[in-house]
């Protein structure tokens, strides 16, 4: 008998007042439904199903780069309406089983979701519904069981009965129902309800009427199942999310110092003896070596660090490749396209981008490196830039071995230094520089003896006031004596 997942996305979310489709909300950094689809992908069914509405487009692109078909639900009339929708795309196959849940629930438990979905096939039951114990069920639709503890109906809150209201076992929204009949019972739903929508919780009144209620399977940890319908509750999903994965590496041996702080995303993945200080972030497609270290208030995003390599304080990663025992930071950034072999050195405000620096390089202060190739060994001095951009187009800047470059040097790009080059403090590099060879191209300094003393003697007489020009002779700039 055949699987199906349907997943119902339609829905704008009014309650997370957003622009934002509720499902494209990030949890941990990714949208809620991609959560959903790929935890349910576990199940192993024959086909999944993303019921798309609300900003179709951009749902559905992102359902079906997940392997999910789509089908269109307009207007949006409620549940049964979204089911409905599904007849055609649904009731041509073979009979089969269909799981049905809402694109809200990111945190679904799917070993216990595939326990439930094998109770049902062996119950024969034509329906199954998932019911939750809360302690405060408002907002929740209510689970009414007839005299024998089976399941009667279930009716929404907005359409409950005041004592109705005070049951606390509800629905959780995740059924299990057999098709196609199932969309034979659904066509005798009306919409008699203070929303006028097709209620599907009406399907199973209608089953326990003919005598063949939903089986009813009871979930033990209610707050894994229940749909993010605010704000708030997507902050505290959030929060769940990032302390299982945390609680997950830290099984692994990665040493999180402050799990309440530190922000690790699913798709991350470390090696053991990886230490997190409070305030980290690491995001996308990171992957940290053995023994890395990353200290507090730094962010990586796809970002890939080699063995002992140690991320100091208040760094900004994004798209880069370190190979082993290097150290950045504090106040470091690397851009998109930098990589760094063994043991470099970034220090405080050194800034990367498509920069490849070989073994061993050194740049510790304030310097800029863009389109730029630093050959192994190499020192860059502080306040180092490359001018790689000419305002229409990027030029790449080549450092061969062993080059030592002086502070406060602009390399204008394209430009190249030969292995073991020299460039003295101060220098604009418009030319190559051969190996071995010393550049530079400051202006010879000139020391004019006695020049304070006499400027304090003028400026006692009043002369040199601000706004008044000095006289100079023509010989060296030096000031006309008195």
């Amino acid at each position: 008998m055949s699987r199906t997942i349907l997943v119902l996305a339609a829905g704008q979310g009014t309650r997370m007042k957003s622009p934002l489709a509720k499902v494209l909300h990030p949890v941990l950094g990714r949208p809620m439904l991609a959560h959903l689809l790929e935890s349910l992908a576990a199940c192993g069914a024959d086909r999944t199903v993303v019921v798309v509405g609300h900003q179709a487009e951009a749902v559905g692109a992102l359902a079906r780069s997940l392997g999910a078909e789509t089908v269109l639900q307009t207007p949006q009339r409620g549940t049964g309406h979204a089911l409905m929708c599904c007849k055609e795309a649904l009731a041509a196959g073979a009979p089969g089983e269909l799981l049905l849940v809402a694109g809200d629930v990111p945190l679904l438990p799917v070993d216990v979701l595939e326990r439930f979905w094998s109770e049902f096939e062996a119950s024969g039951a034509a329906a199954g519904v998932v019911s939750l114990e809360l302690p405060d069920p408002f907002g929740y639709g209510r689970i009414l069981r007839d005299e024998r503890g089976r399941l009667a109906r279930i009716v929404e809150e907005r359409d409950a009965a005041p004592g109705e209201r005070t049951v606390t076992e509800v629905n959780s929204g995740v059924y299990f129902l057999k098709t196609p009949s199932v969309f034979d019972s659904l066509d005798s739903i009306g919409t008699e309800n203070s929303q006028g929508e097709v209620y599907l919780t009406d399907l199973f009144a209608r089953l326990s009427e003919q005598g063949t209620p939903a089986l009813l399977m009871r979930a033990d940890d209610p707050s894994m199942w229940l749909g993010i319908n605010s704000q708030g509750e997507l902050a505290r999903a959030t929060r769940r999310l990032r302390l299982q994965v945390l609680d997950r590496w830290m099984a692994r041996g990665v040493m999180v110092v402050d799990p309440e702080t530190t922000w690790v995303e699913s798709s991350v993945r470390m090696e053991g003896g990886v230490c997190l200080h409070p305030f980290v972030r690491l995001c996308g497609d990171t992957v940290l070596g053995e023994g890395v270290e990353v200290r507090a208030f730094s962010c990586l995003r796809d970002v890939v660090l080699g063995p002992g390599t140690l991320v100091k304080e208040h760094c900004v990663l994004e798209g880069t490749l370190t190979g082993g025992a290097c150290i950045l930071g504090p106040f470091c950034r690397t851009r998109e396209g930098t990589v760094l072999s063994d043991r470099v050195h970034l220090g405080n405000f050194v800034e990367t981008k498509k920069a490849i620096l070989r073994e061993g390089v050194k740049a510790n202060h304030l310097s800029y490196l863009g389109d730029a190739t630093v050959g192994e060994g190499s020192n860059i001095g502080a306040g180092t830039i490359t001018c790689n951009y000419d305002g229409m187009h990027k030029h790449p800047t080549v450092l061969g071995e062993g080059v030592f470059v002086g502070s406060d040097t602009q390399l204008v790009a394209p430009v190249t230094v030969g292995d073991g080059a020299y460039i003295g403090a101060g220098t604009t590099v418009t030319r190559s520089i051969p190996a071995g060879a010393l550049a530079i191209s400051r202006a010879p300094q000139r020391n004019i003896e006695g020049w304070a003393t006499r400027k304090k003697e003028r400026e006692s007489r009043g002369v040199g006031e601000p706004g008044k020009r000095e006289s100079t002779s023509k010989r060296g700039n030096e000031p006309t004596k008195p």
